[in-house]
């Protein structure tokens, strides 16, 4: 039998004399085309399945897969026998087979009170901003690891951005690289959970090559710093959200992470002993030792009635979202560039560190997973890390005052 190529079937009469009529390829047995007697040709797979019965199984119509396209896809079918399945029998499955919006629908319900609650929302959104509308219609057992490459691909160039359509909280859904490799991490635990359901043979996500991300060491100087405050100043005076520049002042102060601020309840302050009681962080449960000069901040917002949050919502329920925003009017009036709000966390770290403080006392003070510092004192502050977060908070409101700051050659921590 001859291989199959473009020039092979090129030479082959428009339809056979008699009947239908198989061609098999020579170097990969198995793969056929078959040519039909009204000269339809389709690429297709013998094969003998677990119970030594013969299958055929099509491929798809010659002149919409090439030869090697063809080719290809038939040699992951007949590794699919080898592995114990059945494409025939699965394609007819998959006529009434699950979609990706199911099989995320039945993941939400399925982690609901397994995953941190945080972990839960952060996941939803994603699976409604970027799964579904990309894959949702998809039927899982159809999918293949190219899919989830291609999807990875698709949310970095944006093609699952949105603007927001209703009224309220919360901004647009965007792309990017960041917001590609953490969907497809997802997706890849979705889909491991389909395997352990019986739901899917394999995870097929599991070997996708995922982007990299270059880690972020962007942090403010202090000459940076004196500007950002300067720029906070003027915003206050010329109307710009009060509660957003405070936020924004005391994620400078603490070193913590955005939502730890944002979504701050009043119940979790603990100002007698300067620290934050954090009921659930990134890394769970903890006691975070804070300065007193963020203790002033964060006790001199407003309390409003009936409402638990540091830094409340302008509409609606909940904590503050649009301090991002915010911040980039500011920075962009103080003239700092290739910032965000987490740039406010790499700072609070570099003070700290010109400041003399060990990586473990910095790790204590910025609520690093695996510290032995936090785990230490889960229950009761630290004096010694609240001397440094004492120290940090110091400097960085010094800074932000605009006074000049010198680091002296001899300077040392005490912790």
């Amino acid at each position: 039998m001859p291989k199959l190529t473009k020039r092979f079937l090129e030479e082959l009469p428009p339809k056979p004399a008699q009947g239908d009529l198989t061609y098999w390829d020579d170097a990969l047995r198995g793969f056929g085309v078959r040519v039909r007697a009204s000269g339809a040709r389709t690429w297709v797979i013998m094969y003998r399945n677990r119970d030594n019965r013969l299958r055929k199984y099509t491929i798809g119509a010659v002149g919409a897969l090439t030869p090697d396209e063809a080719r290809n896809e038939a040699r992951q079918r007949l590794a699919d026998v080898h592995r114990g399945l059945d494409p025939s029998a699965d394609k007819g499955a998959q006529k009434v087979a699950m979609t990706v919006e199911a099989l995320c629908d039945q993941y939400v319900e399925y982690s609901k009170g397994r995953v941190k609650p945080s972990t839960w929302e952060m996941d939803k959104s994603r699976m409604e901003c970027h799964l579904k509308p990309l894959l949702g219609t998809r039927k899982v057992v159809s999918l293949r690891l190219a899919d989830i490459e291609a999807l990875q691909r698709d949310i970095a160039a944006g093609k699952s951005a949105k603007a927001k359509k209703r009224e309220g909280r919360g901004g647009t859904a965007r792309g990017g690289k960041a917001v590609a490799v953490r969907t497809v991490s997802m997706m890849g635990t979705i889909l491991e959970y389909a395997r352990r359901q019986g739901i899917v043979p394999q995870n097929v996500a599991r070997g996708v090559q995922m982007f990299a991300l270059g880690k972020r060491t962007r942090f403010l100087s202090y000459e940076e710093l004196a500007e950002l405050g300067k720029a906070i100043t003027v915003g206050a005076e010329h109307g710009d959200n009060k509660i957003a520049l405070a936020a924004i002042t005391a994620l400078a102060l603490t070193g913590c992470r955005r939502q730890e601020i944002l979504d701050l309840p009043w119940d979790w302050l603990d100002g007698q002993r300067q620290c934050i009681r954090f009921e659930d962080t990134k890394t769970g449960a903890q006691l975070r030792p804070i300065g007193k000069a963020a203790v002033t901040l964060l006790s001199a917002q407003p309390k409003l009635e009936n409402c638990a949050w540091v830094f409340p919502a302008s509409n609606g329920e909940g904590g503050f979202v649009g301090a991002p925003r915010v911040f980039q009017r500011v920075c962009i009036a103080a003239k700092i560039e290739n910032v965000s709000l987490h740039t406010l966390r790499h700072t609070f770290a570099s003070v700290a560190a010109d400041l003399g403080y060990s990586e473990l006392t910095i790790a204590g003070l910025l609520g690093h997973r695996g510290s032995s510092v936090t785990a230490r004192y889960a229950h009761v502050p630290d004096r010694a890390l609240i001397s440094a977060a004492d120290h940090v908070a110091g400097r960085i409101a010094l800074a932000l005052s605009g006074e000049k700051v010198v680091i002296r050659l001899k300077e040392t921590a005490t912790a």
